[in-house]
């Protein structure tokens, strides 16, 4: 997983395949650790992201909250996987969370 921190309290991760209860607690603690740094934008890159379960989209909406409580934002931006965008749109994620490309 890559994280870019940039200037003005914005940062990027990038997770790599997928994103299932085996791996979706280091996107927890990964999550964490920008949160408690004070990052306000959190943007997570699908790019190399093809599959997620019910604990990756546990975590999205988990930290989606915590930014909210203080006025930050969770982005989600280059969804290719036809699978990912199919699972965002059936538990209407896309109605919570900013996804690019997904209305």
């Amino acid at each position: 997983m890559q994280i870019k921190k940039e200037e003005g309290y914005k940062a990027t991760i990038t997770p790599e395949s997928r994103i299932d209860i085996t791996n979706s607690q280091d996107l927890k603690e990964d999550l964490l650790a920008i949160y408690e740094e004070g990052y306000e934008e959190i943007i997570i890159d699908f790019t190399n992201v093809d599959s997620i379960d019910s604990s990756g989209l546990g975590k999205l909406l988990l930290f989606h909250k915590k930014l909210k409580e203080r006025d930050g934002k969770l982005r989600i931006i280059n969804v290719s996987s036809d699978y990912v965008k199919k699972m965002f749109k059936m538990i209407h994620l896309n109605k919570v969370i900013d996804i690019e490309g997904l209305s």
